[in-house]
């Protein structure tokens, strides 16, 4: 026991290597930008200004996007989805099969969940012994359901999810920009000291390997906010376009799928001005999100559009009452 404890601790503590790892480079790079390039290298004060504030604007909606993505925590499902003592008791109690599937059923039917196992079943998790809200899954590393799960990300040690997606994707795009503006006013002065011109042994040793660094980060993290960024158009999760969810009908990866800019707003919210800051603005609380079904049920015009997608499927409304009539599996 104190062995298997023992272990835990120190894993997590592993886990906040990479953390650790991004923590020093960027602090390194503050350090070879502000000293070794403006305050040494540099000779033209407005230059220097300039530089400078740029800088420190970028410099600080970067590591204020990569703290609340680090730091805010995964949002789990609320109470009405957990089993009271009473269900679990006579859940655990149960021999029969039919009769378990009741007492889920049950609690089930009262819930607004559409999204089904691979098998049709009922998503339930028997660790957190809980009915999974649409787009909830379980993390096996945070040892909790996350709603609207995309990862787990080793570079933020948290699970991105629902509660910091939208830190998660700043966090990306003001890393890409960083990058982007270190290396485009570090270029001029690399060359300087590559032809010679400049010959500060110890500047120049930071601002040749200040450059390679800027273009090597900017490269990886170019094709992951791509990437994401595709995935926000669609409405999907990192987990969702490995594999689609599953509703009544089957599988529908554009199950979500709203449109481009319904899509954009869910992620960001309505209120422009909050966009491009770490602040929550996301819609809705996580639990329930609006289908293309639905939305379609509701103007059917919407599904004649969707046929001309190549990647579209087409589905018809569904209540959360049929859930009672659906089989009902465990799922971790």
């Amino acid at each position: 026991m104190a062995v298997s404890r023992g272990l835990r601790r120190c894993q997590r503590a592993f886990a906040w290597l990479p953390v650790l790892i991004i923590a020093l480079v960027v602090l390194w790079s503050y350090y070879a930008y502000v000293f070794e390039l403006c305050l040494v290298t540099l000779s033209n004060p407005v230059e220097k200004v300039a530089y400078l504030i740029i800088f420190h604007i970028l410099f600080v909606l970067f590591v204020w996007t990569y703290w609340k993505s680090i730091f805010t925590l995964p949002e789990q499902p609320g109470k009405k989805y957990h089993m009271s003592l009473a269900d679990q008791e006579r859940y655990e109690n149960e021999d029969r099969p039919e009769v378990q599937r009741q007492i889920l059923a049950e609690i089930a039917r009262k819930l607004p969940v559409y999204t089904r196992t691979g098998s049709g079943g009922i998503r339930f998790c028997d660790r957190c012994q809980l009915i999974k809200p649409d787009r909830c899954h379980h993390c096996s590393v945070c040892a909790i359901c996350v709603l609207k799960m995309d990862h787990h990300c080793p570079w933020v040690n948290n699970c991105v999810g629902f509660s910091n997606y939208k830190f998660f994707l700043l966090f990306l795009a003001y890393s890409l920009l960083y990058c982007l503006y270190i290396a485009a006013t570090v270029f001029k002065y690399f060359i300087k000291y590559w032809t010679g011109e400049l010959t500060n042994g110890r500047s120049k040793f930071h601002v040749l390997f200040l450059l390679f660094i800027a273009v090597m980060f900017f490269v990886s993290l170019l094709f992951l906010f791509g990437y994401h960024c595709w995935l926000v158009s669609r409405n999907r999760s990192t987990l969702e376009a490995f594999s689609a969810p599953v509703f009544q009908n089957g599988p529908d990866k554009n199950g979500f799928n709203l449109g481009f800019v319904k899509n954009l707003l869910q992620v960001f919210g309505e209120e422009k001005k909050l966009w491009l800051l770490p602040i929550a603005s996301s819609q809705g609380d996580g639990h329930f999100f609006p289908m293309r079904a639905l939305c379609e049920a509701q103007n059917p015009l919407l599904a004649n559009e969707e046929q001309w997608e190549d990647d579209g499927i087409d589905e018809e409304p569904h209540d959360s009452g049929e859930a009672s009539s659906l089989a009902i599996e465990k799922e971790t």
